[in-house]
């Protein structure tokens, strides 16, 4: 095999496919990037079996043939090389040369016959959204996905499809984020629980452009998303997802408007006050068109008052605050309507449409 590339080209490849590549592993060739350029293509691969990827780099075949390489060595002289063309070759004992101007490279690679490429998904269920609407979908769900393996269902979001409504929801046990987005074209019935690892990693790659489009293949046990030059398919997450409509009520006994902004740089600057590891909350005390905030902890205390719009009954209750910050950071709307029945229930930041809901639970707090 002998391929010629542009640094660039070449490193952007391996950039997309690297975040495939598991950190540890007991199989050597997962550890490795696939070079395959048997075809008209030049592919680069990397698959950890739970998660592939797959993208096209742009140069030019001199001698085809297939390699897999080890990731990170690889990675780490593609990116210390000059900017200029950059020549692999490899020989029928899969070692390598990587030269570039007076810089040459010459290390072990394996048979490409060993690694394992991404598994084929029918491409019969699908759906079709601007790359810009899904990056900004995951932006807005992703952070309230459990960490860790405590439940598996809560390390993932569910995608749910119902005619020209695409519905994502995560949650974590203590809040739960919903996001809808219309699609331009009507779609069959999919519901399915998709990784957030998996959707961390194609948010990255994502450019985020509004007319360029994602095309979401929906298989038995695997999910497919396609664009540009780049495929990633990733294993679904088993199972029945968490029934939420009936805590999704309509109900509240307080509506408060407030300006979304101040809302938010008010609970930053409390933060300031709480250490590491350190759960304190802040009270929201709401008093005819009145918010006052305290937030106390062993730094000192933080006092602050809003103005704002209420209907219905005064309420004083507690939050954890960086639940408020990250439901707060990604809604942009100016304003923002936050609806509660008493201080042990759930409260509700949504819009009028419903296009985005989150609930976040209240914590316990001493009122003295």
């Amino acid at each position: 095999m002998k391929l010629s590339f542009s640094k660039s080209n070449l490193l952007n490849g391996i950039n997309i496919v690297l975040k495939a590549v598991p950190a540890k592993t007991t199989m050597s060739i997962l550890e490795c990037i696939l070079i395959d350029a048997t075809t008209g293509d030049i592919k680069l691969t990397g698959n950890d079996m739970e998660l592939g990827i797959e993208t096209k780099v742009e140069g030019s075949i001199l001698e085809r043939g297939k390699i897999a390489i080890e990731a990170k060595l690889f990675s780490e002289i593609v990116r210390k090389l000059p900017d200029s063309e950059v020549i692999i070759e490899s020989d029928d004992k899969y070692n390598v040369s990587i030269t570039c101007e007076k810089a040459s490279f010459k290390i072990a690679g394996k048979s490409g016959d060993e690694f394992s490429y991404l598994p084929m998904i029918e491409k019969n269920g699908h759906i079709s959204l601007s790359q810009f609407t899904l990056k900004e979908v995951i932006h807005q769900t992703i952070f309230s996905i459990a960490p860790g393996d405590t439940n598996k269902l809560m390390t993932g979001e569910l995608f749910e499809v119902f005619e020209n409504e695409l519905k994502v929801t995560s949650l974590d046990g203590h809040r739960i984020s919903i996001r809808k987005v219309t699609l331009k074209d009507t779609y069959p019935k999919q519901k399915v629980v998709v990784p957030g690892k998996t959707l961390i990693e194609v948010s990255k790659i994502l450019s985020g452009d509004t007319d360029k489009d994602v095309i979401i293949f929906f298989g038995r046990n695997h999910i497919l998303f396609e664009f540009e030059d780049t495929l990633v398919v990733s294993r679904l997450i088993e199972g029945e997802y968490f029934r939420i409509n009936q805590m999704l009520s309509g109900d509240y006994e307080t509506k408060m408007t407030i300006n979304k902004k101040d809302f938010l740089e008010s609970i930053e600057r409390s933060v300031l006050l709480i250490r590491e590891n350190d759960k304190k909350p802040i009270i929201l005390n709401l008093q005819n068109q009145n918010l006052e905030m305290n937030l106390t902890s062993m730094m000192g205390t933080m006092k602050e008052e809003i103005l704002v719009h209420k209907q219905g009954k005064d309420i004083m209750i507690g939050f954890n605050p960086k639940f408020l910050i990250d439901a707060l950071r990604v809604i942009e709307d100016e304003t923002v309507d936050i609806y509660m029945v008493n201080s042990k229930a759930p409260c509700f930041i949504r819009d009028e449409q419903q296009n985005y809901i989150y609930l976040i639970l209240p914590v316990n707090f001493n009122r003295a």
